[in-house]
């Protein structure tokens, strides 16, 4: 697999299968390929059983609370905590299933106002809370962030940067000794050199591994 060849090996490669058939999938775990992101919960849930058990299934996109069973007992992480709420409602999902769910911090860290995430501030006072330090079934390992879609290379390297200073606040403020507390998920088909070039540890790619997607697929 090319994109695998062009990352360091410290880099994690998700190959963001969403609207993908089957078949591609099988094709790719064929060649070696392990994690696979989807960011439909329905679809996530369709796939689980067609799939080899040595997957690793990340969610990576927006998750609406009532979807939520359909994600824990099924991924290896989720990348997209993008409030509170959802962080609390993926626990008491996680609970129930007696597991520990591993989660990344989603930052809004683009222009686009519909792209979702905390702030820094949010974060920060979120951490710090009592209702934080009361979800014992998941476990924050990093964070994740998506730069615009423009095709400014230093509008994005900058979006980048910001994500990696996120990444060190809390790192330092909340999990200095705690080696779990790693991952930077950052990078797509289009930036992805630019996310590793700015520390990325997991990079989400679908076209350039599977080519364009069948939306005529989309349910």
């Amino acid at each position: 697999m090319t994109i695998k060849n062009s990352i360091p090996p410290t880099v994690r490669l998700i190959a963001v299968s969403k609207f993908q058939p089957i078949e591609k999938l099988q094709e790719a775990y064929s060649a070696g390929q392990r994690d696979f992101g989807e960011n439909r919960p329905q679809e996530l849930r369709d796939k689980f059983p067609m799939m080899p058990d040595d997957v690793r299934w990340h969610f990576i996109g927006n998750l609406q609370s009532n979807k939520i069973k359909y994600v824990v007992p099924h991924a290896f992480m989720i990348h997209s905590i993008s409030s509170p709420e959802l962080l609390s409602g993926i626990n008491a999902e996680a609970a129930k299933l007696n597991k520990t769910m591993d989660c990344l911090l989603e930052f809004h860290i683009a222009t686009e106002e519909s792209k979702h995430g905390f702030s820094i501030e949010e974060a920060v006072g979120f951490l710090k809370s009592d209702m934080f330090h009361s979800l014992n079934n998941v476990s924050l390992k990093g964070v994740m962030g998506m730069a615009s879609f423009v095709d400014d290379e230093n509008q994005v390297r900058s979006e980048f940067e910001k994500l990696k200073s996120y990444f060190d606040e809390i790192k330092k403020q909340f999990y200095p000794d705690n080696g779990q507390f790693r991952e930077l998920s950052m990078g797509m088909s289009g930036d992805y050199k630019i996310a590793v070039e700015e520390g990325s540890t997991m990079v989400r790619i679908g076209t350039a591994i599977f080519g364009e997607r069948d939306y005529s697929a989309k349910r």
